[in-house]
This record gives structure tokens, C-alpha cells and sequence, in this order.
């Protein structure tokens, strides 16, 4: 019974390391999180009402909560000069003058690696100055499996 009673008591006190669902850092060079990247940035583009394509400038913090798949970035974009739709994007030039527009975003985005699936769970972005964006809805998005591999 003392046996039985020591295993219990020692499982609960390892619990909450063992079942932490907390963020952790990752490394920004993994696979499955520059996918998520990827995807995020797109879903900004196709969820942004400007006519001008924005492109991935920076990544602040890259995060994967612990046991899942749910990945966490701060991310900062820049307003090119390229269409939303032009080809390119990530070699177009960014704005200058009046139309340059910059903006930081926090995404939060759960990913099926083995589906190459992915869904934005949160985000939240502002232009430099402070004027918020409209959070888009969540919505599953398949990659296509041209090279790409997690």
C-alpha cells in the first residue's frame, strides 16, 4: 500500500512538468514552422483589403506549444509594390515614401503536418502607428505537396 502511495504521490508531483501545454521556443529554420510562416503571410495577403501585396520582412518570436502541433510568431511585413496576385512577391521591392506601410502581427497557427494542413487560430497586426487590422476568420488551407515536405 506505502508503494502505491508513494507512485501516486510522485506522478502528481511530476504532472505539471510532464503535462505543460505551455509555448516553447523553437528554432525559426524548422520545416513545419517556416510552412506556418508561409501560411500565415498569405493569409494576411488574401485577408487584407489593401490591392498591394505585403511581404515578409522579419520573425520576432517563434514558439510551439509543448505536445501539439499549435505554433506561435511575430512576424513584421512590409507593403510592396507588387499586386496581391503578381508573381514574386517575396523578390518585389517594398514601398516608399507616403504609401510605405509596415506592419507587425502576432499569428498563432495550428498546423497537420502529415496533411500539410493548416488553420490561423489568432492573429492580431498593426501598422507601425498604431492602427489595428481586423483579425481574419479561421479557415483550414491546403499547400500544395510541390517539394514541400515537414
Amino acid at each position: 500500500m506505502f508503494l502505491k502511495l508513494s507512485l501516486l504521490l510522485g506522478l502528481l508531483a511530476l504532472r505539471p512538468h510532464v503535462c505543460s501545454w505551455k509555448f516553447e521556443d523553437i528554432s525559426k529554420s524548422t520545416p513545419n514552422f517556416r510552412l506556418c510562416v508561409e501560411f500565415a503571410v498569405f493569409h494576411f495577403n488574401e485577408h487584407e483589403p489593401d490591392e498591394y501585396a505585403y511581404k515578409l520582412l522579419w520573425v520576432g518570436r517563434s514558439q510551439r506549444k509543448k505536445y501539439r502541433w499549435i505554433y506561435l510568431m511575430d512576424l513584421e511585413l512590409g507593403r510592396t509594390i507588387c499586386k496581391k496576385h503578381d508573381e514574386d512577391i517575396d523578390n518585389c521591392p517594398l514601398q516608399e515614401g507616403p504609401e510605405q506601410n509596415k506592419v507587425s502581427c502576432t499569428f498563432t497557427v495550428d498546423s497537420r503536418p502529415w496533411f500539410t494542413q493548416f488553420t490561423l487560430l489568432n492573429s492580431t497586426c498593426q501598422q507601425k502607428w498604431g492602427e489595428e487590422f481586423p483579425a481574419p476568420t479561421a479557415a483550414p488551407f491546403l499547400l500544395k505537396n510541390e517539394g514541400l515536405e515537414s
